[in-house]
């Protein structure tokens, strides 16, 4: 791994099977990172769903997610990560955010013009979510309540580099929105967290099919 402190995150399209692509894709690159044989390496899901590397990448923290169309993971070698990825898709954003997200997310969101609510929702959704796997107990045990700091402007303004930031409210979490097309808008929406220290470096590379 060029920089151990560093979080890997690697995602690309993908046709179809999306569930067994991000599977191989995150035995692929625990084995590049690892430098091991891929026979080398297992994968197994704790009883919560939770992924977890066995064999010569034991040793690394990983995440994994797929949408409609694409895949992500995430791997760490010093703490705990999660990543979410989700293809851009009309939804009721407002309606949803009302019912599942704090009142300051569905607030933030209801001030945004109706055209933006539904990346914007993306937004918040995929942090929330990557925290949640990030502490191993998904949206329902400490996603969905994690805070978040909302961008004054949007679309927020591209990160200068490529890091995670501190999420307010003590919990310890840090996350990034990255990515996944030219310009603020993509196909799909990227997020990764870690239980790392704030201002980890996040390695981006996209695996095309």
């Amino acid at each position: 791994m060029a920089d151990p402190g560093a979080v890997t995150v690697i995602w690309g399209p993908v046709a179809s099977g999306e569930r067994r692509a991000a599977h191989t894709l995150l035995l692929r690159a625990a084995a590049e990172l690892t430098g091991s044989p891929l026979h080398r390496i297992g994968l197994v899901h704790e009883p919560g769903g939770r992924p977890r590397l066995t064999g010569a990448a034991a040793a690394l923290h990983v995440s994994l997610s797929h949408s409609p169309g694409a895949r992500a993971v995430a791997l760490a070698a010093r703490a705990p990560v999660g990543v979410d990825i989700e293809t851009v898709r009309p939804l009721p954003a407002l309606a949803l955010a009302r019912r599942w997200l704090a009142p300051s997310d569905a607030d933030w969101l209801g001030r945004l013009p109706a055209a933006d609510r539904v990346r914007a929702f993306y937004w918040i959704w995929t942090q929330k979510e990557a925290v949640g796997k990030a502490r191993g107990h998904g949206l329902a045990h400490g996603g969905l309540t994690q805070p978040l700091s909302h961008p004054p402007r949007w679309p927020p303004a591209p990160a200068r580099t490529r890091a995670l930031r501190a999420l307010p409210g003590g919990t310890g979490a840090a996350s990034a929105v990255l990515p996944t097309g030219p310009g603020p808008y993509g196909p799909h929406v990227l997020a990764v967290a870690g239980l790392g220290p704030p201002g980890t470096p996040v390695d981006l590379r996209r695996c095309d099919p």
